[in-house]
């Protein structure tokens, strides 16, 4: 499910009380997603200006296998030392030229018969599967002193610009050194450096698969066969404090500096008045400045605003609305720079079409609704609309969920209507999208 959920530094933590080695913890998934849709957007491999729901040509299937595996090595009254490994395996299990035309992740590679095109999407085209390990961490914890981890190696990463993204068949993971510090009551202190990612970011080396490039990957995250390249230019630096004091309110601010490419902050409040008697309201405020240089765009400062006000009743709903405006100047908004996808951690993010509320000079409106419905399945309501001032292209979302779970097996359906209106040229184009999430969690 494309949705993005904030962690803070969860996704860098590490605990442990064991003795030697114990504390084995073995987890994982099997995923199987599909997608269809209507019109050409995102398939390359169509001709005309449209497509029918569940054409193979206009939709998308794959299969992934993830597993991972931490354990404490070793403790004594000083320190614990543990570490992680994950391994992803991702097939297109022969779906592609058969029942579909595309594939959901990026880290495969298609390979076009000799004197043969891709044709009709990938028409008689051979795409291999792939596999890479995603994760391989050891981690340094003080157990007296001081609350201090160190953590070493290939890892997921969750700060607001730069993190690993999980609603794809596939997520990106980095190759870094993190030191968490709670030493000060109610405070947690980050500092990180990043040298290498998989993600498909473009300020750093290319290295997208043709399946990517070509447009066969509905759900592109991870560069071919997830392979790791050097983050950005030289590699960069995350600094970061979140604070907890009074217990309605986390309050958090980021500085990074991404070496020869641009220098960002991000500050962010969000208030819970459950702890003060006033059940179920939520408000929350985002600001963002990115400082950016690119060869072909030149530099700039780009500033986004955003907030978001909630309310919700234990088992019955939950409902948000949320605003966010990105300055007109800048040459890039505060989207994750792990990868290309343009997904964000603003309040006002889409559901599907990640990229949009970030543009330079837009400006966006979100409102969510998610219930439980009779004790069936949960519902999800998503209502994105934004008016992209310099690129002159509007667009609206409407997605809606139905979500269940089968001990073990999550199964997600989703309809998603896109609208985009190109003010410029008057080209309005609508397409109607549906999807199958089926992950089988162990």
């Amino acid at each position: 499910m494309k949705i993005v959920k904030m962690s803070l530094a969860a996704a860098v933590l590490v605990g442990a009380s064991a003795f030697a080695i114990d504390n084995v913890k073995v987890s994982g998934n099997a995923q199987l997603f599909y997608s269809t849709q209507d019109a050409k957007v995102g398939y390359v491999g169509l001709t005309g200006n449209s497509a029918s729901l569940f054409d193979k040509d206009s939709s998308a299937a794959d299969a992934g296998l993830n597993l991972n595996i931490s354990a404490d090595l070793a403790k004594n009254s000083l320190v614990t030392v543990s570490a992680g490994a994950g391994y992803t395996v991702l097939s297109t299990l022969g779906l592609e030229n058969n029942l579909v035309g595309n594939v959901w992740g990026g880290a495969h590679t298609a390979t076009a018969p000799t004197g043969a095109s891709y044709g009709s999407a990938l028409g008689g085209a051979k795409v291999d599967n792939a596999n890479w390990m995603n994760e391989a961490w050891i981690a340094l914890s003080l157990n007296q002193g001081s609350k201090s981890t160190l953590k070493l190696g290939r890892m997921e990463l969750d700060t607001p610009l730069a993190f690993t993204e999980k609603w794809s068949i596939e997520k990106n993971t980095f190759e870094a050194g993190v030191l968490i510090n709670q030493d000060i009551p109610d405070t947690t202190l980050v500092a990180a450096y990043v040298g290498n990612g998989n993600g498909t970011e473009t300020f750093g080396q290319d290295a997208r698969s043709n399946v990517n490039t070509l447009g066969l990957a509905v759900g592109a995250v991870v560069n071919q066969n997830g392979n790791f390249t050097t983050y950005g230019k030289d590699g960069a630096y995350a600094y970061g404090i979140i604070n907890n004091s009074w217990k309605p309110l986390t309050a958090q601010a980021w500085y990074y500096d991404v070496s020869k490419v641009a220098q960002a902050f991000w500050l962010q409040g969000d208030l819970d008045t459950t702890t003060l008697g006033l059940a179920g309201v939520t408000a929350g405020i985002q600001y963002a400045n990115v400082d950016a240089t690119d060869a072909a765009s030149g530099s700039g400062v780009s500033k986004t605003t955003a907030g978001k006000l909630g309310y919700s009743v234990k088992d019955m709903f939950a409902a948000s609305v949320a605003y966010s405006a990105v300055s007109d100047q800048g040459i890039v908004g505060a989207a994750n720079t792990a990868t290309s996808t343009g997904a964000s951690k603003l309040y006002t993010e889409a559901w599907w079409n990640y990229g949009q509320v970030t543009a330079i000079g837009a400006s966006a409106w979100n409102v969510t609704l998610t219930s439980p419905v009779a004790g069936l399945f949960d519902a999800g309501f998503y209502l994105t609309s934004v008016d992209q001032k310099r690129d002159g292209q509007d667009m609206t979302e409407v997605a809606v969920t139905a979500g269940k779970k089968f001990g073990p097996l999550d199964a997600t359906l989703a309809y998603v209507s896109s609208s985009f209106n190109h003010k410029s040229t008057g080209n309005l184009v609508d397409s109607n999208m549906v999807q199958a999430y089926l992950t089988l969690n162990f």
